[in-house]
């Protein structure tokens, strides 16, 4: 009897210093995460898509262009929402719905540009890729 009390405390000190044993999986956060200027960002996404969706030259020119176009807007409003925080400032109701306008028919504008440089089975690639990112942003703020 005695020994079947050390097999059982010995088998649960046993299973239980396997848990510890395990591997963990290291979680990445945006602390952790490299800086890259907007430029290697545009780059960097210049290359997925080309990969993804097998642009031809005349095409990574032209989705290269309207980026870097994109770009530039999009640095141009961080820099104006950084200049009215500085200044203790935030965007009233009316300046935020301007803002939302601005930015919808920049995609409205991304999406014409798009199935305008793209075939059509490149452009239905592209909208999946875009909705598989926004389920993954969807997933990673849950």
């Amino acid at each position: 009897m005695k020994t079947m009390k050390t097999l059982i405390i010995a088998l649960a000190l046993g299973m239980s210093l396997t848990g510890f044993a395990q591997e963990t999986t290291k979680v990445t956060n945006k602390a952790n995460t490299e800086k890259l200027t907007p430029q290697q960002r545009q780059e960097k996404h210049l290359a997925h898509l080309t990969k993804e969706l097998k642009l031809d030259t005349k095409q990574k020119e032209a989705v290269g262009k309207m980026l870097a176009e994109k770009s530039d807007k999009a640095q141009n409003l961080k820099s104006q929402k950084a200049d009215r925080r500085q200044n203790g400032q935030k965007l009233t109701p009316d300046e935020k719905e301007v803002l939302k306008a601005k930015m919808k028919a920049e995609k409205e504008d991304t999406e014409i540009r798009m199935k305008a440089i793209l075939t059509a089975d490149q452009y239905a690639k592209w909208q999946t890729l875009r909705e598989e990112k926004k389920e993954k942003i969807i997933a990673k703020k849950s």
